[in-house]
């Protein structure tokens, strides 16, 4: 699936089955909530924290999943078409950042 037929079938299923867009800011809020439910896992499982039996069941390919359905909503809603933003955004990160990575010494 592109990134545009994913942002066509979240507004598809936002129509169907979610009635309406929420407002940009409780989207914003629940994309918040959603990045936290990644950093929670990503700090139990991948860092120093101990996990809770609570979140063992917690999948991040879910709630990774999660975050991209909210940021496409956000995108649907405020008129942005991510795949012409995300190749804008890769222009000019190249030009950008050509050599400094390469050039980092600490990479």
């Amino acid at each position: 699936m592109t990134i545009e037929e994913a942002q066509a079938r979240i507004d598809a299923w936002i129509k169907e089955y979610g009635v309406r867009y929420f407002n940009e800011m409780t989207n914003l809020a629940i994309l918040m909530e959603e990045v936290g439910e990644v950093a929670r896992i990503m700090a139990r499982r991948y860092g120093e924290q101990s996990e809770k039996e609570s979140d063992k069941g917690k999948r991040l390919d879910d709630e990774l999943a999660d975050v991209l359905f909210v940021l496409m909503c956000i995108a649907n809603q405020t008129g942005i078409d991510l795949t012409q933003a995300l190749e804008k955004n890769l222009e000019k990160k190249t030009l950008r950042d050509a050599n400094r990575h390469k050039e980092n010494p600490k990479l």
